[in-house]
């Protein structure tokens, strides 16, 4: 145990900053005991809240609570970072996410574009959980900001364990319907379609309505537990509305100048033991239409990095193995040119072709003209950035969760061979681990 309460640690290091003039950034920072994070952020009173761990083995959990500062704008937030760089210092990470088409109406409580650098953060290391507290000194009242910081760490609550996962009977709603996308799927593979547009990725939701759903935080925590070498977030901007997910796919990597990213699109199925298993993922390389729709992806990619880039590599092609699904992946490393910024990646790499299509406004105008369901941030962008290093995911395998309903999403790229029964069923195998996990499965 530690010989002062973390709460009032962090308390007594802020009265120690009301005495004197301070400026830019601050953290504030002790060491504390919890369990499990979102068991700690199910039971806090304060909003937004937030949950992001990249996929790598041993990567930093977070839990983050409250907004220093929010930004709806791609150009605010990297003014900030600029403006925070220039003043030196430690720096913060900013936490959020973007939709899939900031040009279309989305979710209610979604904005296009929504960053936050948070009040309160909870980091999970190997050598420990640390809280901390951030504030702002250049724009604001000192005395205004030391007092919101006050109060936000009066109303922590103490961990406790999450709720049991209860069954609950769901009436499902598949939008668009099996014949709909059938229709869908055979005007894109028209020759005269492809002769344009040679990928669309056609998305479904599947509506889920209930007398009452889920803690969110109860849900990603059981459904992280099966989803190794995936990202896991979830974000609750408002108390009635969770967007949660445990993407396999990463949008973007930057540690300084050196970025990754990659081609994740190709699947198939899992095999009932090692040796069908093993077959599937050689038939799937093989196989000439995913290979395509992998191809569409990475050239692509290629194509928008190069002028952002020095030189890039792109490595070969490998299977990638989910618990229900495995994908072809090409992993593309880049040395962006010293003038490349967060904002210009994002402005852009999303959507990329493994959400979208390729060419992209094309496939996007299809979409726009074709799918009656909103995506919002389903197959967008959800992730970390910092003025020294940026970890971000593309938001598929996700789920949001409201008072009475789930809406859940997935997608497939219809390509030159694509058939609609067998991209149908790829659709029900991407969401089989959220379906079992809610009593559907």
């Amino acid at each position: 145990m530690y010989s002062i309460h973390p709460i009032e640690a962090l308390k007594q290091q802020l009265d120690a900053l009301s005495d004197s003039a301070q400026k830019g950034f601050i953290r504030l920072s002790t060491p504390c005991q919890v369990g499990n994070l979102m068991g700690w952020l199910n039971v806090q009173s304060v909003y937004p809240r937030l949950y992001w761990q990249s996929r790598e083995a041993g990567a930093v959990e977070y839990a983050a609570l409250g907004a220093v500062k929010a930004f709806g704008s791609l150009a605010a937030l990297q003014a900030d970072l600029a403006t925070l760089a220039d003043l030196g210092g430690e720096q913060p990470d900013y936490f959020g996410g973007m939709a899939f088409d900031t040009n279309t109406p989305g979710w209610q409580h979604f904005p296009g574009c929504h960053f936050l650098l948070p009040r309160i953060e909870l980091r999970r290391q190997q050598t420990g959980v640390t809280l901390s507290l951030n504030l702002r000194f250049d724009d604001r009242c000192p005395e205004a900001e030391i007092a919101q910081a006050r109060s936000c760490l009066a109303a922590l609550e103490a961990e406790q364990p999450l709720p049991h996962l209860l069954p609950h009977i769901y009436q499902r709603e598949d939008r668009p319907s099996q014949q709909e996308w059938a229709a869908s799927v055979v005007q894109i593979t028209n020759p005269d379609h492809l002769a344009h547009t040679p990928k669309v990725v056609l998305s479904r939701e599947t509506y889920l309505t209930t007398s009452e759903t889920p803690s969110p935080w109860a849900l990603l925590a059981r459904w992280q537990a099966g989803a190794a070498d995936c990202f896991h977030f979830g974000v609750q901007l408002t108390p009635h509305e969770a967007f949660i997910g445990c993407p396999p796919e990463q949008l973007y990597k930057r540690e300084g100048r050196h970025l990754t990213t990659e081609a994740l699109a190709g699947t198939t199925r899992r095999g009932r033991d090692a040796q069908q298993d093993q077959g599937l993922a050689n038939e799937l390389l093989a196989d000439k239409k995913n290979s395509l729709e992998n191809q569409c992806v990475y050239q692509q990619l290629l194509t928008q990095l190069e002028p952002l880039s020095s030189h890039f590599h792109m490595g070969e092609a490998h299977i990638v193995k989910l618990r229900s699904v495995q994908h072809i992946r090409r992993l593309i490393h880049a040395e962006l040119r010293s003038d490349v910024s967060d904002q210009q990646l994002l402005s852009v790499l999303p959507p990329t072709p493994a959400v979208g299509g390729v060419p992209r406004e094309s496939a996007l105008a299809f979409i726009r003209h074709h799918e009656r369901h909103r995506r919002g941030w389903y197959a967008g962008v959800f992730g970390r950035i910092s003025h020294t290093s940026s970890d971000l995911s593309v938001a598929i395998r996700c789920a949001h969760i409201g008072p009475e309903a789930i809406r859940l999403y997935a997608g497939a790229g219809i390509v030159a061979g694509s058939q609609p029964g067998e991209e149908w069923r790829e659709l029900d195998t991407k969401i089989a681990d959220i379906m079992s996990l809610l009593g559907m499965g």
